[in-house]
């Protein structure tokens, strides 16, 4: 049955005009799903990652900084919807500050990047087919972006969900689009070569690649790690942080015991039982920023080798169909993490940056702070801390979804800069002019509560 499984898997994604690269792809993970691959990796196999060059102890010359920038591309995936907080387009157009979405601000740290450097720094899109129309819509605002012979975006992939008892594609006709998904940030690689972009930059003179997700708004262009990353002569770099107690949900990097290989290990791969050693920071003491580095003349030759199959770890994530449905029928997701090509290039290494290069949105949390006075946001598009970094735990039955969100901080955020936490239980509206200070707390009342205009909460 599981051939005539991914036949029909091959078929339709022939028939949606996917990529002949991107269905080898699916059908190199489909034989491992099949032959009962998990992609798992026991803490008995590994090595934790002890020492990491410093990105604070590296001297590169202006001159050669500025080189490599003008040899770098900056790819952002933008290819999630937001969903967990309750959107329905891409995260990227979310406003962040001053009425600037995430995308606004990526322009103008490229433009002013591009002013500061000289250097030529193309942006790239990931987009799926989700995100691609909205995205090309709001960059229509800035039309001298675009460097010549480079396009703005390319299509990430898009793959059937398979039935998790049959391995054949689902079929869902009360919404259709559910039956598709997208195959994960590994789909970066294979996807960059199906869509003819690797060519292009390749013929355009560019030689790196720096890549981050586009809610990071860190991740900007960085001339010194392009410097460092040129002269180390690596094929692929990670950009790693120190890990603390609030980063053990957070993928690392490791070395596998067979073969001395850089790895990562993401918790989906990590069996159940071995859960406290990932979740430890102190045995495996940094996290993946999933900001990457590649040389794009060494992907090309990698993919061309392996015909566009990099063959990375598989993921296999079992949902149901539709995701608010737990009735529905359950899938499985082939699923893939860009950061494992660490393990497809040899001499691959990963270099140790300060925090302020990872700053994910993931939930309404992290983006009340990002709106807050506890960052300063620069003319150049970066965010900059100005205070110590508060604990914010908002109520999740009514904060987070965006729009509940919005509609509770319609008078925007308050002051944090003061604040060393702000827990929120139950129904709170905010006024204007609010300042925390210290620990606050607002209880759940049983009723919808406002907090005044100018009010100060403190512990």
């Amino acid at each position: 049955m599981s051939e005539s499984g991914l036949q029909q898997a091959r078929d339709k994604m022939a028939g949606a005009g996917v990529s002949p690269v991107a269905i080898e792809v699916f059908s190199h993970y489909y034989r491992q799903l099949e032959e009962g691959a998990t992609g798992l990796i026991p803490e008995s196999t590994i090595d934790p990652m002890l020492e990491v060059p410093q990105l604070s102890d590296v001297e590169i010359s202006d001159a050669d900084a500025a080189a490599a920038l003008d040899a770098t591309v900056v790819i952002k995936l933008n290819g999630g919807l937001g969903t967990s907080m309750g959107m329905d387009k891409a995260k990227s157009l979310l406003p962040v500050r001053d009425g600037k979405s995430f995308l606004d601000l990526i322009v103008q740290q490229v433009r002013s990047a591009r002013a500061a450097t000289g250097a030529r720094l193309p942006l790239l899109f990931m987009n799926s087919f989700r995100t691609q129309s909205d995205t090309l819509a709001a960059l229509a605002a800035y039309p001298d972006l675009a460097v010549e012979g480079v396009p703005l975006d390319f299509l990430q992939s898009k793959e059937p969900k398979l039935r998790a008892d049959d391995l054949t594609p689902v079929d869902w006709p009360a919404d259709p689009e559910l039956e598709w998904c997208p195959p994960g940030h590994g789909d970066l690689y294979p996807s960059l070569l199906g869509s003819g972009v690797l060519k292009a930059l390749l013929d355009q003179g560019f030689t790196y690649a720096s890549v981050s997700n586009a809610d990071n708004l860190g991740a900007g262009p960085n001339a010194q790690i392009a410097g460092w990353f040129a002269a180390s002569g690596a094929p692929y770099a990670a950009e790693v942080c120190t890990r603390t107690a609030n980063d053990r949900k957070g993928g690392h990097l490791a070395i596998r015991k067979s073969d001395g290989q850089l790895i990562l290990r993401d918790t989906a791969m990590t069996p159940d039982e071995d859960m406290h050693f990932f979740t430890d920071e102190h045995v495996h003491p940094y996290f993946h920023t999933n900001n990457l580095w590649f040389d794009l003349r060494e992907l090309d030759r990698v993919l061309t080798e392996r015909d566009g199959v990099l063959g990375l770890p598989l993921i296999k994530n079992v949902k149901t169909v539709d995701p608010a449905d737990s009735t529905s029928p359950e899938v499985i997701q082939i699923e893939s993490a860009m950061g494992t090509a660490v393990e497809v290039f040899e001499g691959a290494t990963a270099i140790a940056v300060g925090r302020e290069r990872f700053l994910p949105v993931k939930t309404t949390n992290e983006l009340l702070l990002l709106r807050s006075d506890v960052y300063d946001l620069g003319d150049d598009g970066r965010l900059t801390q100005a205070s110590a970094i508060p604990a914010i735990d908002l109520d999740s039955g009514y904060f987070k979804k965006i729009d509940a969100f919005e509609k509770r901080f319609a008078s925007g955020a308050p002051s944090l800069r003061d604040a060393t936490s702000l827990t929120v239980k139950g129904d709170w509206t905010f006024g204007s002019d609010v300042r925390v200070t210290g620990a606050a707390t607002l209880a759940d009342t049983g009723s919808p509560e406002r907090v005044a205009d100018g009010s100060e909460l403190s512990a």
